[in-house]
């Protein structure tokens, strides 16, 4: 670091500063962030994990030996999401998809194996931690990960701010010493042990002959604890020192003495306090100035765990998929948005540049995410896709294939059906798929698989039951159906129709081909994935929703050989009692109503479409004149109709919050309570505070409850960002509990919810995608002039492109690569003047980070090689 610092590559935050200085130099240094903000790209995190098995798992130390373990996925240590627990087993299987939008910066992100004995306690078998900067190493492959041991030593994060300053003193006697102030401002992201963080802070001069320890006053219920606290140590000389020139001591003494900071959390437990880190300074940071500030991160205790053997906790299978998103503003993404914008209007559409994306991607469905987000957001979505399928059906030569293969087609019509479509499927399905698992029916109608004791005949009738049930809320659900599937629909109808003009029913199949094959069957097998159950169901039930799914597929594909489509006879056996007439007319009736032109816009639904649900602990709103405002854990509940929460899910509301009556939701400084995760939602009369479990559900109620009520007409443009106590607002001090606010309400959000789209960063996604593929899209320039000039059997290395019109694709190419080419610059530039505004141990890069050291590395070697 040192060299660093004096070959001028990085710059030191307040190297030389003194301490009556420091908020002046805050504040200065605060203005000038808040300028850099409105020059910088929004940086979006996101990130999608699979879980999906561990194995080989220490064995219980019982005679049972076997373990029924979760896993968790943490931020560094913050739970934001635990799979199901898998019972008696040393290998379980979990097969879980957890996605999130990143809510805050983070250092590791973490899996945790917990198993949970007979006594309901819970304790870590091992974790696996990857850091930030390496997560695009694992980026979407399979990767089985070694469990690491987990002790108190390792469980480290947070960061402290100190500073250090070396003054020379003459004592009395005329003998020359120095005092070494140590002065610790602050900590930030303390761990929270046992559900609460009362840190303090111990500073100890060290060396090979002295031990000197000061401690800090403990701080209470936070773990964003405010010190500013200095402590003085004597630096002495040796007898034999006789130069009094000013700060040139001898090396060799100080080099020996370091400042260590050691975190500790109070605890009145027997065992003693929590160990939360440590850092450790060597005075001879001093050399070159007599004073030192930075921040740094925490680390463990350098004697801290013993080694164990990386397979001695087992292994954990993972799928990551890390992405993050430096969005520029607008107009930077204004030509390569442009251009994927009118690809509908391309003739032919396989010239356009959403099209070209999807020949160039490894994966239709990498290219079909951005690009349909991108097209539903400036409502082109719906020409687009009936261009390319238009064009796809003009390819097909059977019509019993048509839209079954994974082409550009039928990634985009998924994506929109997940995007459009989602609330749809929760009002059709949710209620009966939740009582199918609720009720744990037998529906097991393989003869051989029948455990003893079962009946047959009683578990087909259960299941046909089921079946019955479901066929009926799809078949009646047409008028719900969002519009713009039914416009998709209505497109794929007609160009099925008058391309195989002779086959009568191929209007029926295009459709059903997706509705039910790609829509409702996937929802009813694996309703977890479609956030119609929070986690996998038991076996017994998932093989009921299996065979629910094979009859409802064959049900809605309208085969004429129904019996045979099923390779098992239990199955063509079961199938009979569905050949009656009235099922194919209702099946008929119902793609009708989805795919006809002359279909009006569905009615408002009454049912109330259910949003988001679950526990989280509210502060009581104070109605009652001499009730205590004391905190309790609610089941909350949010519909598009209003904001309830009750004890307990399924009983009575305690409390309803209408829509139209919620102002505004916004954040609470942790402050007002000492409690993480906590945000407002304002009425007219009071606010209701609430905590959410982690960063991630905070977020995700913040943005939900802001979307389903921004278009109220007396939402609120300014609030209290802290709570009322007292007397008074802790923010601005205003004795009146009616006080205007004192804060800019937060941005407005979309008020669509299925459609929360932001279409820049839907377009940085795709020009990485093009930046990624820049080899792929030369080479289809190539093919283009290529195919101008040629047009026989030696061109078969460029076969695996579509190029329908060499000259219209290579027009589309060339403006393809001159956006990309762009933009790149744009983002290279950034890169550079981040490289050169970089501090390294200033709060936003503290001392103590290899990856980012090696960061530093790289951009310098970059930065010499440009020159």
């Amino acid at each position: 670091m040192l060299s660093l610092l004096s070959s001028g590559l990085l710059s030191h935050p307040g190297a030389t500063r003194g301490f009556g200085e420091s908020q002046c130099l805050l504040r200065v240094i605060g203005c000038a962030k808040a300028w850099a903000v409105c020059n910088r790209p929004k940086i979006f995190l996101r990130v999608q994990s699979f879980l999906g098995e561990a194995k080989n798992l220490p064995s219980y130390p019982g005679p049972n030996k076997m373990r029924d373990c979760y896993c968790t996925v943490n931020l560094d240590q913050e739970e934001v999401f635990r799979t199901k627990i898998v019972e008696k087993s040393l290998c379980p299987f979990y097969g879980e998809d957890f996605y999130c939008e990143i809510p805050r910066s983070f250092r590791h992100l973490s899996f945790y194996i917990f198993d949970r004995d007979v006594f309901r306690r819970d304790s870590i078998i091992g974790k696996v931690a990857i850091q930030k900067e390496d997560l695009q190493r694992y980026h979407n492959r399979d990767t089985w990960f070694q469990l690491q041991h987990v002790d108190a030593d390792s469980e480290v994060q947070g960061k402290v701010h100190l500073e250090l300053r070396l003054s020379e003193v003459i004592t009395d006697t005329g003998v020359v010493c120095h005092k070494l102030a140590a002065r610790i401002f602050e900590c930030q992201g303390l761990p929270i042990v046992n559900g609460q963080c009362d840190p303090y802070a111990t500073v100890t001069l060290a060396g090979p002959f002295r031990s000197e320890a000061k401690k800090t006053k403990v701080k209470k219920k936070t773990n964003n604890p405010q010190f500013d606290e200095v402590f003085y140590f004597e630096v002495t000389r040796p007898c034999s020192y006789s130069k009094k020139s000013h700060f040139d001591f001898e090396e060799e003494d100080v080099d020996k003495l370091e400042i260590r900071v050691d975190l500790w959390n109070a605890s009145n437990l027997k065992f003693g306090d929590e160990f939360l880190g440590e850092l450790r300074i060597p005075l001879h940071v001093l050399r070159y100035a007599s004073s030192y500030e930075a921040w740094y991160f925490l680390q463990p205790r350098d004697n801290g765990s013993k080694s164990v053997k990386p397979d001695d906790l087992g292994s954990l299978r993972l799928n990551v998929v890390y992405t993050e998103d430096h969005v520029f503003s607008s107009e930077y993404y204004s030509p390569l948005r442009d251009l994927l914008l009118k690809s509908a209007d391309v003739e032919p559409v396989s010239a356009s540049a959403a099209h070209i994306l999807g020949e160039v991607c490894r994966d239709k469905q990498e290219a079909a995410i951005p690009l349909v987000r991108l097209l539903l957001h400036y409502g082109r979505v719906v020409p687009f896709i009936s261009a390319i399928a238009s064009a796809e059906v003009k390819r097909t030569q059977d019509p019993n294939t048509i839209f079954r293969g994974n082409s550009l087609t039928s990634k985009c019509i998924d994506e929109t059906m997940k995007l459009a479509g989602m609330h749809y499927l929760h009002v059709t399905l949710k209620p009966t798929i939740e009582e199918i698992c609720q009720s744990h029916k037998s529906c097991e109608i393989d003869p051989v698989k029948l455990k003893d004791g079962e009946n047959l005949e009683n578990n087909m009738e259960s299941l046909r039951q089921y079946v019955d049930r479901i066929f009926s809320v799809i078949t009646k659900s047409g008028v719900s159906c969002p519009t713009v599937m039914c416009d998709i629909f209505f497109s794929l109808r007609e160009a099925a129709a008058k391309r195989f003009q002779d086959d009568l029913d191929v209007r029926y199949t295009a459709v059903s081909s997706f509705i039910f094959l790609r829509f409702f069957a996937p929802a009813i097998l694996s309703p977890n994935l479609f956030q119609l159950t929070p986690h996998h169901t038991d076996p017994q039930t998932s093989r009921t929703l299996t065979l629910i799914s094979k009859t409802i597929q064959t049900l809605g594909s309208l085969s004429k050989s129904k019996s045979a489509s099923f390779k098992e006879s239990y199955m063509a056996t079961f199938y009979e009692f569905f050949n009656e007439q009235k099922y194919a007319d209702a099946v008929k009736n119902f793609l009708d109503l989805i795919s006809s032109s002359g279909r009006r816009d569905p009615k408002s639904i009454e049912q109330p479409i259910l949003l988001k649900e679950g526990f989280m602990i509210k502060r009581a709103q104070g109605r009652k004149r001499f009730g205590m405002k004391n905190f309790k854990k609610r089941w909350f509940r949010l519909t598009n109709h209003e904001f309830t929460y009750q004890k307990s899910k399924g009983d009575q509301p305690l409390c309803n919050i209408p829509i139209e009556n919620i102002l505004a939701v916004e954040r609470l400084e942790e402050e007002s309570f000492r409690m993480k995760n906590m945000f407002q939602v304002i009425q007219p009369e009071r606010a209701l505070y609430i905590q959410a479990n982690n960063c991630v559900e905070a977020k995700d109620w913040i943005d939900i409850l802001t979307k389903v009520s921004q278009c109220n007409q007396k939402r609120l443009t300014v609030f209290h960002p802290s709570a009322y106590l007292n007397g008074h607002w802790l923010c601005c001090r205003a004795s009146s509990d009616t006080a205007i606010g004192c804060t800019p309400c937060t941005g407005g959000l979309p008020a669509n919810i299925q459609l929360d789209i932001d279409g820049d960063r839907e377009t940085e996604r795709i020009y990485s995608l093009f930046n990624l593929y820049m080899g792929k899209l030369e080479k289809m320039q190539e093919a283009c002039g290529s195919k101008s000039v040629y047009d026989g059997p030696e061109q078969e290395e460029y076969s695996t492109f579509i190029i329908d019109d060499p000259q219209e694709t290579y027009k589309t190419l060339k403006q393809v690569i001159a956006g990309v080419g762009t933009l790149e610059q744009e983002h290279a530039q950034y890169r550079r003047n981040k490289f050169k505004k970089t501090r390294y141990g200033s709060q936003e890069h503290p001392i103590g980070d290899k990856s980012f050291q090696n960061y530093i590395r790289q951009q310098s070697e970059i930065s010499t090689h440009s020159i």
